[in-house]
């Protein structure tokens, strides 16, 4: 399963984000837990592309798709992003349809695009083929998603989405109320009138949409708005989460005896 294949229908994709933890087992670990995606994580984790090449090849052996954020919107970043095996390319802070045309350039190969020619490496499983075939291959394969989270990539919206070659959108929360001038506060209006616009244009485009759970309930809102990759929280803070919820369960459990020890 690639990320473009799952872009084919609107229902429920479930998916989580990493940007910690990098062990070999990754991929079957989160394949046995119902994953479907991955957000992999560059520009807030410390991953080298030289690690995010290794743990490419790990999901997608074990029938992950991957969601690849760069460290940057540059086209270097991109261009190296899509060689050591991006399958969906989530581009940071797009602010215009200008950027979202010049991040389709970069992901596609001409005649379609501008991409730096490299084949029969990671990103085509080190496969040798006729140009051509591998050229088209690597273009139908490799997706561009928009990160929302800017008050320019709010207005600019349905101009970005309505570019030829945009098949999802992700909304940035955290960025997009910091932009917005309230830092966290998902309740204010500004922000919930942004988020309104965003899943408009998205409808309105017909693409999908992604955003970050913390919560099943969460998640519901987040799907009954039209949002249908759902990211379970991260690495980090699932780990957390469990780790919390089991001392909890074990503090309930024992209750007062553990202050008063075995004698």
């Amino acid at each position: 399963m690639t990320f473009k294949e799952l872009l084919g229908n609107k229902q429920l994709k479930v998916g989580t984000y990493i940007g910690e933890f990098a062990t070999s087992g990754l991929g079957q670990i989160l394949k046995a837990s119902g994953t479907q995606y991955v957000l992999l994580d560059m520009e807030h984790s410390g991953f080298s592309f030289e690690t995010v090449k290794g743990l490419l090849r790990n999901l997608h052996d074990a029938g992950i798709a991957t969601l690849l954020r760069p460290p940057s919107k540059e086209t270097h970043h991109i261009a190296r992003a899509c060689d050591v095996g991006g399958q969906g390319i989530l581009l940071p802070m797009l602010g215009s349809a200008a950027e979202a045309q010049a991040g389709v350039d970069a992901i596609n190969y001409p005649p379609v695009g501008t991409r730096g020619c490299a084949f029969a490496i990671a990103h085509d499983d080190y496969q040798p083929q006729p140009v051509m075939d591998a050229i088209n291959a690597a273009n139908d394969k490799t997706c561009l998603v928009p990160l929302i989270e800017t008050a320019d990539g709010v207005e600019n919206c349905e101009a970005i989405v309505a570019t030829t070659g945009i098949d999802a959108i992700w909304l940035g929360h955290f960025d997009l109320s910091a932009s917005l001038g309230i830092p966290g506060e998902f309740d204010n209006p500004k922000f919930v009138e942004a988020v309104d616009h965003i899943m408009a244009s998205a409808n309105k485009a017909g693409v999908s949409v992604g955003r970050i759970a913390g919560s099943g309930d969460e998640a519901k809102v987040l799907f009954d708005q039209g949002c249908d990759f759902i990211c379970y929280l991260g690495d980090i803070w699932v780990f957390q989460k469990a780790l919390r919820e089991g001392y909890q369960a074990i503090q309930e459990q024992i209750g007062a005896s553990a202050e008063a020890g075995r004698g």
